[in-house]
């Protein structure tokens, strides 16, 4: 494993790079770069300067008058963070040709009209203006190559393999390329997880190498004609300029300090327009003109964890450099990032045998608080960033690793014990007692739960045809139990006993559980749907199957569980009432031939989910308070359609009128429900119905008659 890690960090794929820089924008939200002065401004084409001025692009005489206003205002250099490759269409020189019936009955010369190209060009002339450009994947069919503004010079060896790569370039109008100081590429380079962390100081078009945006302004603000690149066969080291280094990683990025967000930086374009900004606010700056504009789709992540406009991570980063608040990575923390991964894993490695793994938890915690702390002062104290996450989650990754071999060895008993009380018993249970040993001994509890009953119909007939092939009676009762079994678990219930082809089965003991109604009633969809399943197979095998068919019985209340019996042998068990309704209600569906009975109480619990019926209100033997019984039709996909509602407005309607002595309308009813069943299988229930309607209407209940059937038998 620790093998695998250092050479996973050589490697250093994507996730891990993200690791590591995520790490670094922590720090930076932490304690962001102290903006102690604003050298920069940002003239922004804001939502406001769109609404006042007009939709973006504006004409470009327009933009004239604004650098004009921002040189007139003190600014020592202006770059524009946008690219202008095509002509002006709201140029007067172009516009006569586009705009029918200009000069109609008088001749129009363009070369009369002013071009606004020209205007912006003759301001650039003027003045100490950088202009963008953008980098392409492809070169382009008519791409330009403008020529560099700037030398380049080289201390080391040729530092093009190092920098990021574009094959196309789209540059300005070459009246404007020419006119400008300065050519600045303006493509920010996102990481992986698309935030803007470093930002090119140089990249490489074909095979010239061309200067960023920033840089390009630093250049022209101070005069300079020619950029020095410091590079050594690792990569680069530094940009020179004006005499000054400015540090770089080995490909030639720089990291943007980032500060908080001030609106300081910020100047609406509007206002330079109309004059109303402080006289000083341009005096001595430097200056971009960008956008916040939601629509002109200019939004950057940022490290400080929020979104900022793309012309401000230019500015940032002019201040970083500015500033000298560099933060860089030492040449030597790649080698520095393995070495402590590999010394604070054998460590752990040679330790964790020696002495227990909670002090080797508590000697592994110290170290991680002593690097965390250590890579915390780097950053904070002298602006280098230093990563200890990857040291810490390989090295706490062997130690969980060596905690849980030494966790097998002393689970390996527990687990053969496991295995064989699960054959008797339900996972939960053989879990918790597992955990809780102290839970074997004899004892009860009364908790609120839902008891479960299933029993196969006609099973008797079946035992009577194989008496004399016991084998096959005890396959198809494994056949049958074994699906059955694995849907009452697979829903958390626990399985106090088989009783011959009858399952009970119980919910909300010995684990607690809130929905325990509704897992006993999903549940019993459950079995119907594997009953389903298991016939559909027999029945491919063996042409002579008879589809076999359950009933299920649910009830939910107050009983007594836990473990009883004898000192010798006792079972955990379920005792009540509720108990011995379930049974009753199991018994009950093949008289009404559904596959289902609930309880009231069950479907009060687990309403909303469930499509329920209302059965009857019947006294089951050994009771004397009548029960509203309902059946389950579905889950929630049938409860909320619309089918549903319609058929049980109908079968509401005929048990309304049942219980007032409608017979006509009952029967009626029973005839419209029984038409809008959602599904098959409600047939035998209001044949029920309609048998029981035409017998009252021949012979009419007695006066004080309720509507409660009674179940004669269990």
């Amino acid at each position: 494993m620790l093998a695998g890690f250092l050479g996973l960090r050589v490697w250093d794929p994507a996730p891990v790079e993200v690791l590591r820089l995520k790490v670094f924008d922590f720090y930076q939200i932490l304690q962001p770069r102290k903006a102690t002065s604003h050298p920069v401004v940002i003239v922004d084409l804001d939502e406001e300067s769109l609404a006042s001025l007009g939709q973006w692009p504006w004409p470009r005489d327009l933009l004239a008058d604004l650098a004009r206003k921002i040189f007139e205002g003190g600014a020592v250099a202006l770059a524009f963070d946008m690219v202008f490759p095509e002509p002006d269409r709201l140029s007067p020189s172009r516009l006569h040709k586009i705009l029918r019936g200009l000069g109609k009955g008088q001749q129009v010369d363009s070369g009369d009209l002013p071009d606004n190209d020209a205007l912006l060009a003759d301001v650039f002339r003027k003045t100490r203006v950088v202009i963008g450009q953008a980098g392409y994947p492809y070169r382009l069919p008519h791409q330009r190559d403008p020529v560099a503004k700037a030398g380049i010079a080289t201390l080391g060896p040729d530092p093009r393999p190092f920098l990021p790569r574009f094959e196309g370039l789209v540059s300005n109008l070459p009246i404007l390329d020419e006119a400008a100081q300065g050519l600045g590429f303006l493509t920010l380079e996102p990481g992986h997880d698309g935030i803007v962390r470093r930002i090119p100081a140089m990249v490489l078009v074909g095979e010239t190498i061309r200067p960023t945006l920033s840089l390009e302004l630093l250049r022209v603000a101070t005069g300079q004609t020619t950029y020095v690149i410091d590079s050594s066969e690792a990569g680069l080291r530094g940009i020179v300029i004006a005499g000054k280094q400015i540090p770089t990683d080995p490909n030639g990025r720089l990291w943007v300090h980032y500060a908080a967000h001030d609106p300081r930086r910020y100047l609406s374009a509007k206002d330079v327009l109309a004059g109303t900004t402080p006289p000083d606010r341009l005096v001595g700056k430097l200056v971009l003109i960008g956008t916040s504009a939601t629509g002109l789709m200019d939004i950057k992540a940022t490290s400080l964890g929020t979104d900022m406009p793309g012309v401000e991570a230019h500015a940032r980063l002019i201040e970083t450099i500015m500033a000298g608040s560099h933060l860089l990575q030492p040449d030597h923390a790649l080698l520095a990032e393995i070495g402590l991964a590999a010394v604070v894993s054998l460590l752990i490695i040679v330790t964790i045998p020696l002495v227990s793994a909670v002090w080797t938890l508590l000697l592994g915690g110290a170290i991680a608080l002593g690097l965390s702390a250590a890579s915390w002062l780097l950053y904070a104290e002298r602006q280098l960033l230093v990563d200890v996450s990857y040291t810490l989650i390989s090295s706490f990754t062997i130690y969980a690793a060596l905690a849980y071999l030494n966790f097998l060895r002393k689970e390996r008993r527990r687990r053969q014990v496991h295995g064989a009380f699960s054959q008797y018993l339900s996972p939960d249970l053989v879990a918790e007692l597992a955990e809780h040993p102290e839970g074997l001994k004899l004892g009860g509890e009364v908790r609120e739960m839902s008891i479960l009953f299933s029993d196969v119909r006609g099973f008797t007939a079946i035992s009577e045809r194989l008496q004399d092939r016991p084998e096959e009676i005890t396959s198809l009762i494994n056949s049958l139990l074994t699906p059955l079994s694995e849907v009452v678990f697979s829903h958390g219930g626990t399985i106090d006993k088989y009783m011959g082809d009858c399952i009970m089965a119980f919910w909300n003991a010995p684990l607690d559980d809130p929905d325990h109604a509704a897992h006993a009633c999903e549940t019993a969809l459950g079995m119907l749907e594997a009953l389903d399943g298991l016939n559909v197979r027999r029945t491919e095998s063996d042409a002579d199957w008879q589809a076999l068919q359950i009933g299920v019985g649910i009830d939910t209340g107050r009983c007594v569980v836990g473990n009883m019996g004898s000192d010798q042998r006792f079972d955990y068990t379920a005792l009540g009432d509720t108990v011995n309704v379930a049974s009753r209600l199991e018994g009950q569906t093949a008289a009404y031939g559904v596959g289902v009975i609930v309880g009231e109480t069950t479907v009060s619990r687990a309403s909303g989910n469930f499509a329920t019926l209302e059965l009857d209100r019947i006294r089951v033997k050994g009771k004397r308070r009548p029960e509203r019984i309902y059946t389950l039709l579905g889950g929630k996909d049938m409860a909320q359609s619309e089918a549903y509602h319609a058929m049980r407005q109908s079968h509401e309607t005929m048990l309304a009128c049942y219980r007032n002595r409608d017979w006509p309308g009952a029967r009626s009813a029973a005839a419209d429900a029984r038409r809008l069943a959602p599904k098959p299988g409600l047939d035998a229930l209001y044949d029920l119905y309609t048998a029981r309607i035409d017998g009252f209407m021949k012979d009419p209940p007695d006066p004080d008659w309720d509507g409660v059937a009674v179940a004669e038998t269990k």
